[in-house]
């Protein structure tokens, strides 16, 4: 039982460790930085040297805190974008890596079931999403009471709590896309591209009249701006975001179970 979670988490484990050291070197540096840079920071200027749908959109009016400049500069990029499109991409490769060099005819000789195959897969990607956030989590907190800037530290835990559920639904969409796409180079495209279209769509939309279409992104049910700067938990979101992954997970097991793999 789990044992094809236990493989695929195990070979996991090495590029976890990889993104996990990369983003706590970038975050490290944001909170060295961050002292001298908010000193001399002045919001009004920067505000008013750019037009307000630019400002809303980057939301550049929260940049001069520490909790504003390191959920800008780390976790609305870092995590958002650079862990997401990791999970994805990850997700995206499970089912078609395997159907494309030949190991799946291996894997489902094995008493086990389509659908045990690709939960196990799926539960696997539960390692670099812990690693990451555990990792950077500490690195942060730390290295904010060493440059006497502290983050509450109930905020910080909230940031990467509420980042799983944001993650695990990438991961279902990369869990879709490997069972539906013919190749994995194409199920790897299609589950980074969307990441990247719906981020822009929510970037660009927020604020203007097309500010619904923002509702089709998951970055509207996972803000860490708010998060940090307002310790706004957005419970509901995260809610949803669960809900999107049950359906997703549904949709791949169903596709799955179909397809073949020959």
């Amino acid at each position: 039982m789990f044992e094809t979670a236990r493989f695929e988490g195990e070979r996991r484990l090495t590029g976890s460790v990889v993104v996990a050291l990369g983003l706590s070197a970038f975050a490290a540096m944001m909170v060295l930085i961050a002292p001298a840079i908010l000193d001399e920071f002045d919001v009004a200027a920067l505000t008013e040297s750019f037009p307000p749908a630019l400002v809303e959109a980057m939301r550049l009016d929260v940049i001069a805190t520490i909790e504003g400049f390191m959920a800008l500069e780390l976790y609305w990029f870092g995590w958002l974008l650079v862990l997401g499109i990791y999970v994805a991409y990850n997700a995206a490769s499970a089912i078609a890596g395997d159907i494309d060099d030949g190991t799946m005819d291996t894997l489902l000789a094995a008493p086990v079931s389509r659908w045990q195959v690709l939960f196990e897969k799926y539960l696997s990607l539960l390692v670099p999403i812990l690693v990451v956030n555990v990792v950077v989590l500490v690195v942060v907190y730390a290295g904010t009471q060493l440059v006497n800037e502290p983050i509450a530290a109930v905020d910080l835990v909230a940031v990467h709590a509420l980042s799983v559920p944001y993650l695990l639904f990438w991961g279902a969409f990369g869990m879709l896309a490997s069972v539906i796409a013919p190749r994995r180079v194409v199920a790897e495209g299609v589950a980074a591209g969307a990441l990247v279209a719906t981020f822009l769509v929510e970037t660009v939309a927020d604020g203007t009249d097309l500010d619904w279409l923002g509702l089709v992104s998951p970055t509207r049910y996972y803000d860490p701006v708010a998060i940090l700067t307002a310790s706004d938990y957005n419970y509901t979101g995260a809610a949803l975001l669960l809900a999107g992954t049950a359906v997703l997970l549904l949709a791949s097991g169903a596709w799955f179970a179909r397809r073949d793999v020959q």
